[in-house]
């Protein structure tokens, strides 16, 4: 995301940190329209309206489920929306699941408020929002020996593995189609079959699995 959110989806069970969360969104982005809900339920129904997020911070324990059923509906209806993780859970068990549900960030509520400030900010220079710890998790994903490529990875075409390659190193849509000389369709194309092959549905976790399988150096 480079362009100032229009729209944001909170979703949050506690009212005085939806409250506080909601606070920090319009002081970070002047004029954007936050949509709260409180519930699993709520968000679904929100989206059944015709909601379109630009922005989405989700917490993943709610009363009536998991918030990765949120963000798995939000990665597939709108594909636009950059989708935030905001919770207390940090362990791998929370980590990951969010991330294959499509999660572009994630974010630990109890960092302090100037560091979760930040991160935001950092939304609209296209970096990803991560807190320090949640980081160095991936880090050592990224660090940890490869494990065997499965079939569906080998079959990936010599096309998909350079795209592979600009993905993990940040490239959005529109650099990758100018390096690669092709149009944005066909960059679209390259990555959904990527996707398919590796079993994942973002960027960042089609980046993890790559570099699992050593597809993709810890380096590059």
């Amino acid at each position: 995301m480079t362009a100032m959110p229009a729209r944001a989806l909170l979703l949050e069970d506690l009212p005085d940190v939806a409250a506080w969360l909601a606070t920090l969104l319009r002081e970070r982005f002047p004029g954007v329209d936050v949509a709260h809900a409180a519930t699993l339920g709520e968000g679904l129904r929100l989206l059944d309206t015709g909601f379109v997020a630009d922005l989405a911070l989700v917490d993943l324990g709610l009363p009536d489920g998991n918030g990765t059923t949120l963000i798995q509906a939000l990665a597939q209806r709108q594909p636009g929306c950059t989708i935030v993780v905001t919770t207390l859970f940090g362990d791998d068990g929370h980590v990951f699941p969010a991330l294959r549900a499509g999660a572009h960030g994630y974010l630990l509520k109890d960092q302090p408020e100037e560091k979760l400030a930040a991160a935001l900010d950092g939304i609209l220079r296209g970096e990803p929002p991560l807190s320090p710890s949640i980081a160095q998790r991936l880090l050592r994903v990224f660090n940890a020996p490869p494990e065997p490529m499965h079939a569906d990875a080998e079959q990936l075409t010599a096309r998909e593995r350079e795209v592979l390659v600009l993905v993990s190193k940040g490239c959005r849509l529109p650099e990758l189609a100018e390096r690669l000389q092709i149009s944005r369709h066909t960059v679209s194309d390259h990555l959904k079959h990527i996707y398919r092959k590796l079993k994942v549905n973002s960027r960042a976790e089609a980046t993890l699995e790559a570099a699992r399988m050593g597809l993709v150096s810890p380096g590059r």
